[in-house]
């Protein structure tokens, strides 16, 4: 029965083979930023829930894929059409609307841009005329990938609680190749029991899942992952103009110190980009904008001392209020070059 008494339409249906698949990464085409699925190997077991999908985009998209590659049937809505368009082509389905994805899944999972968003995808407060809590019965889980503030993320679990719904915020790390190969790490709070029940679910998109407490924990761990990348981006960038500026080589320069102390992430990751100039988006620094806002404000509610925060803050401040909101976190990389006057680039 759903919320006003009526009994809710069937589950999808099993697609037709969906149980000879495995969740192996998809490939990604640059040309068209679609994501090709290759051959997969046989699997024997089908699994034995509907996972619906809101929230289509540069992460949630190749994750929602990768739920199809491990055989789940995927309900799905978003926003815009192309993206669930794509999903359908994909294998999966479209649920029409954030209510229709719930009222035909076992289990929801949301992966939305900031908590405006998971306040009206789920409850309806800026207007959706289809909430997700109007889908929503007895026993379901709600599993929000989402980076909102904590105190946002407690208030809709007590909500979607009066609808016999349990919420995990299970906020994730580990950009948009983690979402494509199916690495992510997933910072999971709320009830470690209903974690438990769809780990099967997460385990096909993330490869570290840690359950850090109650609910609102996961986005407290989102946040502290937030303020380190920053703070990462922010000193390569600083390291990397500085080189620059001295004469060194800066392909010499990274190789020297990713090896020692100083390696970490971006130096891996990042890093050769940056000194090409290509700030193709991996995270979008909007993004890291507004978790940094986030983390901002809940370290003046704890009353927790934030200096690099703060200044990270206000460098991708920069980057937005200059039009490179949607290059790559690492972009931040153009900001220091602004300030220096000189772009620290590797000689083509």
């Amino acid at each position: 029965m759903d919320r006003t008494g009526e009994p809710k339409p069937p589950r999808s249906p099993r697609r037709a083979g969906a149980g000879a698949v495995t969740a192996r990464p998809v490939r990604r085409d640059r040309r068209d930023r679609r994501y090709l699925r290759p051959s997969l190997p046989v699997c024997a077991t089908m699994p034995d829930k509907t996972v619906g999908f809101v929230g289509l985009g540069i992460m949630g998209l190749p994750m929602a894929k990768n739920l199809v590659d491990a055989g789940f049937p995927v309900v799905s809505h978003n926003r815009s059409s192309a993206p669930t368009e794509e999903l359908v082509e994909y294998g999966g389905e479209d649920g029409g609307s954030p209510a229709g994805v719930a009222e035909r899944s076992d289990v929801v999972l949301l992966c939305l841009p900031d908590s405006p968003d998971v306040e009206n995808v789920v409850l309806g407060e800026g207007g959706e005329p289809n909430p997700v809590i109007e889908g929503l019965s007895e026993g379901m889980t709600l599993v929000d990938h989402s980076t909102i503030s904590p105190t946002v993320t407690k208030t809709i679990a007590e909500q979607v609680a009066d609808a016999g719904t349990t919420m995990l915020d299970a906020p994730i790390s580990g950009g948009e190749e983690g979402a494509v190969e199916g690495t992510l790490s997933i910072m999971v709070g709320g009830d470690e029991a209903a974690l438990d029940d769809h780990r099967d679910v997460l385990e096909v998109m993330g490869e570290t899942i840690t359950h850090c407490g109650p609910s609102g924990a996961g986005q407290t761990a989102k946040a502290c992952n937030q303020i380190v990348v920053a703070a990462q981006m922010v000193g390569v960038s600083e390291a990397l103009v500085f080189a620059h500026n001295a004469g060194a080589e800066l392909e010499s320069v990274v190789e020297a110190i990713r090896g020692g102390a100083a390696g970490c992430w971006t130096l891996d990751n990042r890093a050769p980009n940056m000194i090409h100039g290509d700030f193709d988006p991996g995270f979008f620094a909007e993004y890291q904008y507004k978790d940094l806002r986030i983390a901002a404000d809940a370290g003046e509610a704890f009353g927790s001392p934030m200096p690099q925060t703060a200044l990270a803050h206000e460098l991708y401040k920069t980057m937005v209020q200059n039009g490179m909101g949607r290059d790559d976190n690492s972009g931040v990389m153009q900001v220091l070059e602004m300030m220096a006057g000189e772009d620290a680039r590797v000689d083509e």
